[in-house]
């Protein structure tokens, strides 16, 4: 089997990246960029990032979930507190996010620590979520061994009886992480592989430093 990728290549022309184009608060930054790939319409799920942890075996592992909300803060997600992911980010809270949207050529980069939310914040999104997501969190005992599919798809027929005219409650092991950002870095694909790169890393919890880094 021939396995050779040399020529899966790409020249990278759509946008550049400077000091007079970029906002000096790298959370509005994110904003911009966000919004400019939501207007494009050209990209299914523009929220949707990968999250890296740290785990009981020390090492890393990256999954993809969807970016909820953000703001001055941090970044949002939701998950299973005892799954793989949860119980590695109680363990070591610290994490890195990205998100890459091609049809932009542009990456985004974000290291930082993630606290659970308040229960209420929790309980406010999940009982915003239609009542089939909200029973499959309730199935689902994620990142456990499970015998066939069939153990899943039974248990859902049961809490569907059993919450069929009933307000499905939320679990105590599932619910919100907030990702308080350190750094973020910011990667615009240019020609020749010469990529422009800025670096925002957080200085007494109150000012962004802000430097350029070669591609």
């Amino acid at each position: 089997m021939d396995n050779n990728l040399h020529d899966y290549r790409k020249s990278y022309e759509k946008s550049s990246l400077d000091r007079g184009n970029l906002n000096q608060n790298p959370l509005q930054q994110f904003r911009s960029w966000f919004n400019d790939v939501e207007k494009s319409g050209s990209l299914d799920e523009t929220n949707a990032m990968t999250v890296s942890t740290i785990g009981a075996d020390d090492f890393p592992k990256n999954r993809i979930v969807l970016l909820k909300y953000y703001d001055e803060n941090g970044f949002v997600f939701y998950t299973n507190y005892e799954s793989e992911k949860g119980k590695a980010l109680i363990d070591n809270p610290k994490t890195c996010l990205s998100f890459f949207w091609p049809n932009m050529e542009r990456q985004v980069i974000i290291k930082g620590l993630a606290e659970k939310l308040p229960d209420t914040v929790s309980d406010n999104y999940f009982a915003s979520r239609p009542k089939g997501s909200q029973l499959g969190a309730l199935v689902s005992n994620q990142s456990e061994i499970i015998e066939n599919r069939e153990v899943l798809e039974n248990e859902l027929k049961s809490l569907e009886d059993k919450y069929q005219n009933k307000e499905v409650p939320r679990p105590k092991s599932w619910g919100g992480f907030l990702v308080r950002p350190q750094s973020m870095e910011f990667w615009q694909g240019r020609p020749n592989r010469l990529h422009d790169r800025f670096r925002f890393t957080l200085i007494d919890d109150l000012d962004w430093k802000i430097e350029r880094l070669a591609p």
